[in-house]
């Protein structure tokens, strides 16, 4: 075990010795909506370029334009991303990574990088899960 994983289960033992409330715990409220599936793809192409909604729609083609207005209000809310409005008849508007939304960029990547290295161990074992569930 590394460093970083042993200092995050010593944070997590504390954490469940002390008598804290779960609705405000800031890994839980952070985790919940930087997990959201369509979050990450948001943020993993907002990572690429700034974006209007319909290129943000074409590089995410399986969103629905519900969920993916949606996600974008939540992610400007949480201010992970920015909205820009430009004064054209009709006005244009363009999705940005704020600061935030970028400095997110970095562990995002190491847990693409990461599901990428183990995704086929995990379908490997999942179908045996699988088998010997049925």
């Amino acid at each position: 075990m590394n460093a970083s994983a042993a200092s995050l289960i010593a944070r997590f033992t504390k954490w469940e010795a002390l008598d804290f409330d779960a609705g405000r715990c800031p890994v839980r409220d952070v985790l919940d909506r930087v997990g959201e599936k369509w979050a990450t793809l948001v943020l993993i192409a907002l990572g690429v370029r700034s974006r209007r909604f319909n290129e943000l729609k074409r590089a995410i083609p399986d969103v629905s334009k519900r969920m993916l207005t949606q996600t974008l209000r939540t992610l400007e809310r949480d201010g992970l991303v920015t909205r820009h409005v430009f004064p054209t008849k009709p006005p244009s508007v363009e999705y940005r990574l704020s600061p935030l939304g970028t400095s997110l960029l970095q562990p995002l990547a190491e847990l693409i990088g990461w599901a990428e290295r183990n995704h086929e161990a995990i379908q490997q074992t999942r179908a045996v899960f699988d088998g010997a569930a049925t």
